[in-house]
């Protein structure tokens, strides 16, 4: 039975991933961050099925900025497959704690990496490193693939710049078998809520539901690449099964504008929107002329990332991989469970 290590299995990803893996037969161990409050909402159905929480899932305190955390939990798991999935990825966050964005997303995949090396994993355990599209940042060419430069524009990108860079030094200096998988935005119901797809869709039922007036938003403009994260975890367990390590870009090759996304989203709660004006004086009212949508300048970012889309050519090619969840069925899918959990919070709050 393989055995599999997920660092940041209580966020999107990681739930995703945990329940893919024990679907396969996987024994699957989680590190989270000890904190005051539980943050394992996520994963509550699996931490509270007795058939599963310690006996095929284990939960582990730990740290990427604790090198000697992650050599007893390398020692003490000795996994044949790590996820390093957690990190600060917030990037409108990153540009407010730069050092610690970086202690954790570009050092604690070096720490890991090393601590791998150190308690003789090397040859046995396999490494997925999450990068992301915010490597390319000012984007060089459209679409970007694997062999883009990249540009990174806050320091969540120039930190996972070095996480990827150190993943490939890794390989090519030690024989790892580390793989960075380059993600696009991908989204679900289990995204982040200071997410700006989650706080649409979010925004969206509780203003249908009469909860909420109306959403600020930063650039309405920003044209990106999403789509549906479970689709993306699949990819990374695939990137692991390759007899040799590799990069990929993981994306669907179509862009969308968060404009869109708010187009979309209302109209999946029966609130169609009609966009006017530009800049910060651009605002969506719905069909009694009343603005649902604002653009508030304390939401962009100090540099900002136009455009990203990718093209996964190579990962169709190599891993059998490609996108089947549309942009429109994607913010479907999340509008409506979003409303469905608006219509229960004001059911409650009667």
């Amino acid at each position: 039975m393989p055995i599999a290590l997920i660092t940041g299995i209580t966020g999107q990803d990681g739930s995703y991933l945990a329940e893919q893996l024990l679907a396969k037969g996987y024994t699957v161990h989680g590190m989270i961050r000890r904190a005051s409050n539980f943050n394992t909402q996520r994963i509550e159905h699996l931490f509270n099925d007795p058939e599963i929480y310690n006996q095929r899932l284990f939960l582990h305190h730990g740290d990427l900025t604790d090198s000697s955390n992650l050599n007893r939990l390398l020692e003490k798991i000795g996994p044949n497959e790590i996820y390093n999935l957690a990190a600060q990825s917030h990037v409108k966050v990153s540009f407010e704690v730069p050092e610690y964005t970086a202690e954790v997303d570009g050092l604690g995949t070096l720490r890991f990496l090393d601590s791998i090396k150190e308690v003789g994993l090397e040859k046995r355990a396999r490494f997925y490193q999450a990068s992301t599209s915010e490597l390319f940042g000012l984007v060089q060419e459209v679409p970007q693939t694997e062999k883009t430069p990249f540009y990174p524009r806050s320091p969540y990108g120039v930190a996972k710049l070095y996480g990827y860079w150190i993943v490939v030094n890794y390989r090519e200096s030690y024989g790892l078998h580390a793989s960075n998988g380059i993600l696009f935005n991908h989204e679900s119901p289990r995204r982040g809520e200071t997410f700006v797809t989650r706080k649409i869709t979010r925004a969206a039922g509780r203003i249908r539901e009469g909860m909420q007036e109306h959403v600020a938003l930063g650039n309405l403009g920003a044209q990106r690449d999403w789509g549906y994260a479970p689709e993306y975890t699949e990819m990374m367990w695939r990137m692991l099964q390759q007899e040799q390590p590799g990069d990929y870009v993981c994306a669907t090759q179509e862009t969308h504008t968060v404009r869109e996304f708010c187009e979309h989203s209302f109209a999946a709660v029966d609130m169609p929107l009609t966009f006017e004006g530009e800049g910060e004086n651009e605002v969506g009212r719905d069909e009694k002329g009343i603005v649902r949508v604002k653009v508030n300048p304390n939401y962009y970012r100090p540099a900002e990332v136009e455009l990203l889309i990718g093209n996964p050519e190579k990962a169709r090619r190599e891993l059998g991989w490609q996108p089947k969840v549309t942009f429109a069925e994607l913010v479907q899918i999340m509008a409506k469970a979003d409303w469905d959990l608006a219509k229960k919070e004001k059911l409650l709050a009667a």
